[in-house]
């Protein structure tokens, strides 16, 4: 049964006077900064932050895990109070969270499962985004032969978004009317990778793919160039609510972005980073529920917030938002795109 609790996004405001009195230092640990959305995360979380009288300070892993424990430590070295971690590898981290244990330092495992009890889990429901990816593809393309392009197989989160799609389409592959014809990780979630593995997909298939759920919108934009250079438009998946992904939506190229507002991720986690700083409980956190779906089974305090699907039917939702302006969302937009009209 999952078991994860499902909430809305937490108010960026919300001043805690113990945090305030100390100025708690909050230590962020960025997996990489590669995607356009970290930018996003990242300063709605010092906003939160700044707000709570508090102090932002980060390190960028570059993708590398041995990098990030060493970030990490440096972050430690200069006295954070509570460590934020957008885990590279969710298996190499295991050193760093013992350290923090050791100097009684809270850690909050952001948008990637740190799999220990120590640790405070904050994500959108990534289950749930795979639903929702598989469900508006889907919708449009009920039979055929599909292909899944999954994120680094690092990442906790390309098994979660699997699990979500095989949910939708798994009665579906069992009967015979949809055929995976192809299944690949991408190292890093990178766009080129993505873009390889769809190319051999193609050939292998002689071009005779119907759809593709990709696990995020970077990987789709790799998906569609692969599609655009052998003359294909079919549906196409993606999630993060990447710009381009939003313009590619309304011209037709893909299918769905699932937007996880970054900006309310952010908010929450540097209002719980303070609250973490300033004494509070991990299970006492407000909405805290317990997240036990990982690999491992192990039970966490966490939060999941919920995801909004972006289709050619609800594109104003982004526009109005703030999200996106009309013009970068429109620009060559099909008819019947609602909020490019």
């Amino acid at each position: 049964m999952h078991k994860s609790i499902i909430m809305a996004a937490i108010a960026v405001v919300g001043f805690n006077s113990a945090a305030l009195a100390e100025g708690m230092r909050v230590g962020v640990s960025w997996a990489s900064f590669q995607e356009e959305r970290w930018k996003i995360d990242e300063a709605a979380m010092v906003a939160a932050i700044e707000a709570n009288g508090n102090t932002y300070i980060s390190a960028d892993a570059q993708s590398s895990a041995a990098k990030q424990l060493t970030d990490i430590e440096a972050l430690m070295s200069q006295g954070v109070d509570v460590l934020i971690i957008n885990a590279w590898d969710k298996d190499a981290i295991g050193p760093a969270i013992d350290a923090a244990a050791n100097e009684g330092i809270p850690v909050i495992g952001y948008d990637r499962l740190i799999e220990d009890d120590r640790t405070f889990y904050l994500t959108f429901d990534n289950v749930g985004v795979g639903r929702i990816i598989a469900q508006s593809v889907l919708a449009v393309q009920p039979e055929g032969n599909y292909a899944i392009i999954k994120g680094d197989p690092g990442d906790p989160n390309a098994g979660f978004l699997l699990q979500g799609m095989m949910e939708v389409i798994g009665d579906s592959v069992n009967s015979g009317a949809i055929t995976i014809v192809g299944e690949a990780f991408s190292d890093a979630w990178k766009p080129e990778s993505a873009q390889r593995n769809m190319e051999q997909i193609l050939t292998a298939n002689d071009n005779n793919v119907d759809a593709v759920l990709s696990q995020n919108d970077g990987m789709a934009g790799g998906v569609v160039a692969a599609l655009s250079a052998q003359g294909l438009v079919i549906p196409v998946g993606g999630q993060d609510g990447d710009l381009a992904a939003i313009n590619r939506v309304a011209r037709g190229l893909q299918t769905v972005s699932v937007w996880k507002d970054a900006r309310a991720l952010g908010a929450a986690a540097g209002q719980i980073a303070s609250d973490l700083a300033a004494g509070t409980a991990m299970a006492d956190i407000e909405g805290a529920g317990i997240f036990s779906d990982g690999e491992k089974g192990i039970p966490v305090n966490a939060i999941l917030l919920d995801p909004t699907p972006l289709t050619r039917d609800n594109l104003n939702v982004a526009i109005d938002a703030g999200h996106i302006s009309k013009e970068q969302a429109c620009e060559g937009a099909i008819a019947g795109v609602v909020g490019c009209e």
